[in-house]
């Protein structure tokens, strides 16, 4: 495809898009831009201060849902509150934390980044469905490639727990899960897109909560070497608007090892290729969340 960017966009007015983790980063750069082309935009966010600010960075129709995604009843409630919608952009995630639980038990990165937002996706279908054109974006990462799923200890109860494993996972979580409602799904669209490596909050996130000054300086060092949030947008951008975006698929940036660029068709590795794998996650998802799978 062409270079695609935000001037491509068509006209969202009339639109309602719901951006998950939209204080800071992407999520952010996203409400801001959908705003901007005349969407109303919900920011979901935990924090309400966070939010405000937030908001106030944001020129256009906008205003805060408070979405704790670690917090299951959080979800509910808050996917109670929306009516009707036209796209759910599943977009806030954290990165390689120490070890900790949901308010729900499960495992921070594998319950934050898959199961609160597969349990926000299900609930809000109802709402999805009320609108013709509907599509439901999941933010992946390139970190999708060294992902797998335990099936038998996915929170890691029993196994030796690694950070960047368990955000593999979740991240993997994301693609098996976001083809797996398109290709159930007839009425509602699901993409699933990644940034490549960009300048967002992730690294510094993941540095304060290590505790450690020398994973701070590492995310310093690393912004030289990213494109700017602007750019890491456009993906998860091309997925909500485009009208040439296709469901099922993955797109992200098209330049060197997919890290950089204007979106494009992205490579899927074998395990989120996985169909079989893809409809035994949707099964755990529905147990685990108690959620009810929409379509089911």
């Amino acid at each position: 495809m062409a270079k695609w960017t935000e001037a491509d966009i068509p006209d969202q007015t009339g639109r309602t898009v719901l951006v998950t983790g939209a204080n800071s980063g992407l999520g952010l750069r996203t409400a801001q831009v959908l705003a901007a082309k005349g969407a109303r935009v919900l920011i979901g966010c935990r924090s309400t201060e966070r939010a405000q600010q937030a908001l106030d960075l944001i020129q256009g129709d906008a205003s805060a849902l408070e979405l704790d995604l670690a917090d299951l009843a959080s979800v509910r409630e808050a996917a109670s509150s929306v009516p009707e919608l036209d796209v759910l952009i599943n977009n806030a995630g954290i990165m390689a934390v120490p070890y900790g639980t949901t308010k729900d038990g499960f495992e921070r990165q594998f319950g934050t980044n898959h199961l609160g937002h597969a349990a926000l996706t299900w609930l809000l279908m109802p709402a999805l469905r009320k609108r013709p054109g509907s599509r439901v974006v999941t933010v992946s990462s390139l970190m999708h490639s060294s992902g797998r799923i335990d099936f038998d200890d996915p929170n890691w109860e029993r196994r030796r727990y690694s950070p960047a494993g368990a955000y593999a996972q979740s991240k993997l979580a994301n693609i098996l899960f976001a083809r797996e409602l398109d290709r159930r799904s007839t009425d509602v669209t699901s993409i699933a897109a990644h940034p490549g490596v960009a300048a967002t909050d992730l690294t510094n996130n993941m540095a304060d909560a290590h505790r450690s000054s020398i994973l701070k300086i590492g995310g310093r060092l690393s912004h030289l070497f990213s494109q700017p949030v602007e750019k890491g947008a456009l993906s998860q951008l091309y997925a909500a608007t485009s009208l040439d975006a296709r469901g099922g698929e993955y797109y992200g940036p098209g330049g060197f090892q997919g890290a950089f660029g204007y979106p494009a068709v992205a490579r899927v590795a074998a395990q989120g290729r996985d169909d079989l794998a893809a409809s035994r996650l949707w099964d755990l998802t529905a147990k685990l969340t108690g959620v009810t799978p929409d379509p089911a």
